[in-house]
């Protein structure tokens, strides 16, 4: 007779993945949650708001999940899959409310799959989000034993009078830069490419200890910035790199000049295009060189907001400002 663990699903082992899992989402809940994990929905209390506007956003690792399978480290996978959803919300102006993930596999082992959800419950809680619900799907046959791939969706909130579109940009506004944590989340099948020993040392320990830091947090540093300043624009620097995500938020018939000498040198990218040979133009349309978010700001404000950004403990600097132009909304020099 026929089972479905014969099939190759474990249901016992997706019952223990449930059990690991559920102290950590207890830990992100706050009094809007209605309900626990279990249920078929998961249902949040929106609370007060005069004129809110629900803002969504969802995004995955790429083939970045394939270097933390390969030398056995999932939890900052995690952190990567929310920040890639959370930052983007976060660029309309929005809190980020709650997350959802989506965990698919060939042969489920709780443990991993535990470990994959600790960073995203982490990443929860550094921004005051709730880890609300997910699906976890066992697929023999479409994967094989050991792989996974994970996505992420989140909702935030933002009042209606507060969204961020970039329609109010002007000429002469500044643009600024904040720093990535390094890599990010995009580009990874062409570093596999070039970077086919993950044990090779850099810069004192292990290539993939470098390639794995994970994608950096800029949520809360969004809601304390827009308190305070009259922020823009805000684009959230991922696949495409400057090139695409930047003319994102740029009105027509005006255009960003970048300084590209302004942006901090790291050193990963500058290993990366060394060994790979690549163009400097195919650096910048892939990956973040160094930029993980980009505002603009009225040119009054923007040293002051560099300076708030310092003491909010990320690395921001001058970028560039906007020009009129009319046939590109985005140079880089």
């Amino acid at each position: 007779m026929n089972t479905y663990k014969e099939a190759g699903v474990d249901k016992e082992e997706g019952y223990k993945t449930v059990d690991l899992i559920k102290p950590m989402a207890k830990k992100t809940y706050n009094k809007n949650v209605l309900t626990e994990l279990g249920h078929f929905g998961a249902l949040y209390e929106l609370g007060k708001y005069k004129n809110p506007v629900l803002v969504s956003g969802t995004d995955g690792v790429g083939t970045k999940i394939k270097i933390a399978i390969e030398v056995g480290k999932l939890d900052t996978i995690g952190i990567d899959c929310f920040a890639m959803c959370a930052n983007d919300i976060s660029c309309h102006g929005a809190q980020p409310l709650f997350f959802l993930d989506y965990l698919a596999c060939g042969k489920l082992d709780a443990q991993e799959a535990a470990q994959i959800i600790k960073g995203m419950a982490y990443a929860c809680e550094q921004t005051n989000c709730v880890l609300i619900g997910g699906e976890t799907a066992e697929m023999p046959g479409m994967y094989k034993d050991g792989d996974y791939d994970v996505a992420g969706f989140c909702v935030g909130v933002v009042e209606k009078e507060n969204i961020i579109t970039g329609e109010h940009i002007q000429e002469g506004d500044v643009v600024i830069g904040i720093a990535s944590s390094g890599l990010h989340s995009n580009g990874f099948s062409l570093v596999r490419k070039i970077f086919t020993d993950l044990n090779e040392e850099f810069e004192g320990k292990p290539l993939w200890e470098t390639l794995l830091t994970p994608t950096e947090l800029y949520s809360a540093l969004i809601t304390s910035l827009i308190q305070d300043y009259n922020i823009k624009g805000i684009a959230h620097i991922t696949g495409g790199g400057l090139y695409e995500n930047v003319p994102r938020i740029i009105p027509k018939g005006l255009c960003a000049s970048v300084n590209q000498s302004s942006i901090p040198k790291q050193s990963i990218f500058e290993a990366l295009q060394a060994k790979g040979n690549i163009e400097t133009k195919e650096m910048f349309g892939t990956f973040n060189m160094g930029v993980g978010l980009v505002i603009v700001v009225r040119k009054d404000d923007a040293e002051n907001i560099v300076k708030a950004i310092a003491l909010l403990n990320h690395n921001a600097f001058i970028l560039g400002n906007i020009i009129t132009h009319s046939d590109s909304k985005i140079i880089i020099h």
